[in-house]
């Protein structure tokens, strides 16, 4: 029986974490029926209907930029998802969910008292970097500064930590998700030809790059002409996919040089001597490492598991609570989280 558990409640996808493994990771979507509201499907499948719903349906995304932008449908998708991770061999477990950093007590206790109506107790809200950080096993026994950023897909959140605990921090709204759409709006300028999410999505992992390629490649991809209204087919080169986003990931480089700018000095030392820990799913975008470390001038390392390393250090966090001595969280009960 599953009693303690990981969450990374993310803008993209849901990912829990027991028994030291990763037992359920599903995107966080949701088809609705347009008048009733009644929930058609979630995970995957909503996933699929994403641009393909009749009038008779919506596709909802109950997670916004990290934050809870519909309780009731996030209630329903993390029963369905608790359900499908662990049936009926669960009891009231214990969980340490993820939130971005930086955001309000309010959007805290929101997470927590969803994940209860869930099904849990004992709930905990941290931050993603400092999951990050108990994931890295960094050491938080003496004053000395660590950079973390975790590009998601919602969210781009980049944190110091010293001494266990975030020293500074933002949570900018420039992501994956961003990317995306700039690609959606190149090629309509570029080809006038309009596609959806999914598409873009796709055109993304196959050819997109944060810096340009040695080597050009090309992908075929389909969408509908925005003068006849017909399907058409295009070819999109590499080159063409950075000049649509390189504008978005010089945005997200600026937001990490922003948190640097407010930081102590010393620990700006610190983090030029050691580096920087780069994770999240939007990392995985080719050459984002390189990116980075050219453009603020600091050694970048990429995790190993970049997608899983947040809910990986909630696990942690979990079973060693002394993690948790410098930072202003207690393991309790969302009874006793009333806002004054």
């Amino acid at each position: 029986m599953a009693v303690d558990i990981g969450i990374d409640l993310g803008s993209s996808k849901t990912v829990i974490f027991s028994s030291s493994k990763v037992v359920l990771e599903v995107p966080n979507v949701v088809t609705v029926d347009s008048d009733s509201w009644e929930v058609v499907y979630t995970g995957e499948n909503a996933k699929q209907t994403i641009g393909r719903t009749p009038e008779s349906m919506q596709t909802v995304f109950p997670i916004e930029h990290g934050v809870i932008s519909d309780y009731d449908l996030a209630e329903y998708m993390l029963k369905e998802y608790m359900t499908t991770a662990f049936g009926n061999k669960i009891l009231r477990p214990r969980i340490m969910a993820t939130l971005p950093a930086g955001l309000t007590e309010l959007q805290h206790h929101s997470l927590s008292n969803v994940l209860e109506s869930a099904g849990g107790r004992n709930i905990t809200v941290i931050e993603s970097p400092l999951a990050i950080a108990f994931s890295l096993g960094l050491d938080f026994s003496s004053p000395h500064g660590s950079l973390i950023v975790d590009i998601g897909a919602g969210t781009t959140d980049v944190a110091v930590i010293s001494m266990g605990d975030i020293a500074v921090c933002n949570s900018f709204k420039t992501a994956s998700f961003d990317i995306d759409a700039q690609i959606i709006r190149y090629v309509r300028k570029e080809f006038n030809i309009e596609i959806g999410q999914l598409t873009a999505e796709s055109i993304k992992v196959k050819v997109g790059t944060a810096v340009e390629r040695d080597v050009e490649i090309a992908v075929i991809a389909k969408g509908r002409n925005v003068f006849t209204g017909l399907p058409e087919s295009f070819e999109i080169t590499s080159s063409e996919v950075y000049e649509a986003i390189k504008d978005t990931i010089d945005t997200i480089c600026n937001a990490i040089r922003e948190v640097l700018n407010k930081t102590d000095p010393d620990l700006v030392a610190d983090i030029m001597a050691d580096g920087m820990y780069l994770a999240g799913g939007g990392s995985l975008l080719l050459g984002m490492p390189q990116k980075i470390s050219e453009y603020l001038g600091i050694e970048v390392h990429h995790l190993s598991d970049p997608t899983h390393s947040v809910v990986r250090g909630a696990a942690v966090a979990l079973k060693n609570s002394e993690l948790l001595k410098n930072v202003d969280y207690q393991m309790r009960s969302i009874k006793e989280l009333e806002i004054e």
